[in-house]
């Protein structure tokens, strides 16, 4: 049996389309398999990553004042705990060199007697007074 060249030419075109169907096929299931997918997700991460990285080196050459000033603060934020330390230590390295520099007896301070009452008209209004100042 003979086929006609209508027929024939449509078998020829039904082999074509399978090729392009096969192609596209195969370009999908390349396009699709988990490396493709993870390489093209991970330009895309740094791709997105190096422009936020651009914008704010913008940022901060439009504000520096501003931005340095933000980070000083984060910085003292963060280094709350230290600095407060350091503060206590020099502020008692200050206060315990003074008491002892002005009055070599000032660390045995309870050992002195105390002053003399005050005699005379005034007598009974300083205990009412050294009373509020304590």
């Amino acid at each position: 049996m003979t086929d006609t060249p209508a027929v024939t030419a449509a078998r020829i075109e039904v082999e074509r389309q399978r090729g392009q169907l096969l192609d596209t096929v195969h370009e999908l299931q390349a396009r699709l398999a988990p490396r493709t997918l993870a390489s093209d997700a991970w330009s895309k991460a740094k791709n997105k990553g190096a422009d936020l990285a651009e914008d704010a080196v913008d940022a901060v050459k439009a504000r520096p004042v501003a931005v340095g000033g933000v980070a000083a603060a984060l910085g003292l934020f963060l280094a709350r705990a230290p600095i407060r330390d350091a503060a206590v230590k020099i502020y008692d390295a200050v206060t315990s060199r003074r008491d002892t520099k002005d009055d070599p007896a000032a660390l045995n301070n309870h050992d002195q007697p105390e002053p003399p009452a005050p005699e005379g008209p005034l007598a009974e209004r300083v205990p009412a007074i050294t009373e509020t100042a304590t």
